[in-house]
């Protein structure tokens, strides 16, 4: 009886062993940290507490929200139902021009010489572009470089706008469970070019592993969770797998006990783990339900988190905020804001003038599901204060008469003319003035 017992015991110890547990966590600190981050009027005279605003949200129909959320899905796991790559032309090779056409710099401001950049675009391989034709995942959080190395690139740091943090060589970044598209492999072997939902490039490849039907078919069970609450952190035991951003997908398993993240065995595979949550709230079911409480609670998790160009640094940028926010409640958006522009209905505004801009803003945008777009740039409308459209965006500057920006470097929550009160401000920059579009879900 005793031997029974303790067989029982060890067994037990084994498998809560060997089940992964999803943590609340913090963002490691690094230098991003430490870019300046100037203040103007609006971030002190209206709510900064998107609460305030989150009364404001129209009914998003039930029947509606699936439609959007099933076709999230059908997008997010189209990479591994490509026949072959299907990256258009006009989107490919511009990573080659970018560094051949003009100077790049190192991180100092030293240029980088060719024959440093030519062994970058050798490894990158393209000879044997789509050879391969693998279905993978993303086992971490991980970079996507636009050229197989882990080195930064920049534009010259001396002018205005360029410089840390807007390293070219970060195109994107992935989530763990992320599906992924293998087109091949560098030379050395240490990257492949993937293509994921919604973006491509150069990933480490100890960073994926390599998927079979069989896991295809239990991974993509159509019953998704979500995690709610940024900066998790992922671990075996002790072992700290990955940090996990709010927007994070998990499948559900069977019998709704566990949620499933995808690891590697040492031959390359990916196979199934089970994880458990160790707090409420961290994770739901997806999507999750438009009420005010949930807006609410999600846009403060996004605000004031550093500015990361092309999610680096395990930051956002203004297009990853948009795309991880509205992502939990069914919306898929692509990688940047052009295309993001073009992932909803939109309604362009370009040709008003400012005051019936922000009129045709007020009237015709839905609070916490409508984007604003500029070139080069997207916001979250969420609502009104006192006859002025507010946002929340995740912004790097306001431009200055001077040609420099003011540098606010996080998500902050504005008007359409952040910094209006400041006479150094170039008023033709103003986002009101430059805002082109409203974008509908």
């Amino acid at each position: 009886m005793t031997y029974r017992f303790l067989l029982i015991v060890i067994l037990s110890f084994q498998t809560l062993n060997a089940t992964y547990i999803l943590k609340k966590s913090k963002r490691a600190i690094s230098k991003i940290d430490y870019m300046p981050k100037h203040s103007v009027a609006d971030m002190r005279n209206i709510p900064q507490d998107p609460t305030y605003y989150s009364s404001q949200i129209k009914p998003f129909p039930k029947g509606r929200q699936k439609k959007f959320d099933r076709e999230f899905n059908k997008k997010y796991f189209k990479p591994w139902h490509l026949l072959k790559l299907d990256i258009p032309k006009k989107d490919f090779g511009w990573e080659v021009r970018f560094i051949v056409n003009k100077p790049i710099y190192k991180t100092k401001g030293f240029i980088i010489p060719s024959s440093i950049y030519n062994r970058w675009i050798e490894n990158a391989n393209y000879k044997k572009l789509d050879t391969k034709r693998y279905r993978a995942i993303t086992i971490h959080h991980t970079d996507v470089k636009a050229l197989p190395t882990s080195s930064a690139f920049y534009r010259d740091p001396h002018k205005t706008g360029e410089g840390f943090p807007f390293n070219y060589n970060q195109n994107s970044a992935l989530h763990i469970n992320v599906p992924l598209y293998i087109s091949h492999f560098s030379k050395d072997k240490h990257w492949a070019f993937v293509r994921a939902s919604y973006s491509f490039g150069w990933v480490k490849v100890s960073d994926l592993a390599l998927v079979n039907s069989r896991f295809i078919k239990r991974f993509e069970n159509g019953n998704y969770a979500m995690s709610i609450k940024d900066n998790l952190r992922l671990f075996n035991g002790k072992k700290a797998i990955s940090i996990v951003k709010l927007g994070t997908l998990f499948p559900i398993s069977k019998y709704k006990k566990y949620y499933l993240v995808a690891s590697r065995d040492n031959k390359g595979y990916a196979h199934i783990e089970k994880v458990l949550v160790n707090s409420r709230n961290i994770i739901a079911k997806k999507p999750l339900p438009f009420t005010p409480k949930n807006v609410a609670r999600l846009a403060k998790e996004f605000y004031s988190e550093p500015y990361g160009w092309g999610g680096g640094y395990e930051c956002r940028d203004c297009s990853s905020t948009t795309r991880d926010f509205l992502g939990v409640f069914g919306i898929f958006l692509h990688r940047n804001s052009s295309k993001q522009a073009k992932d909803g209905k939109s309604i362009s505004i370009k040709y008003l003038s400012n005051k019936d801009k922000k009129k045709r803003i007020i009237s015709k945008a839905k609070p916490f599901r409508s984007l604003l777009y500029v070139k080069g740039h997207i916001v979250l409308y969420l609502g009104e204060f006192r006859g002025e459209p507010v946002i929340m965006h995740t912004y790097w500057g306001i431009r200055k008469n001077n040609g420099t920006k003011l540098i606010t470097g996080r998500t902050i929550i504005t008007t359409t003319q952040p910094g209006k009160e400041r006479k150094d401000i170039r008023k033709r920059s103003e986002l009101i003035n430059t805002l082109k579009t409203i974008v509908n879900f």
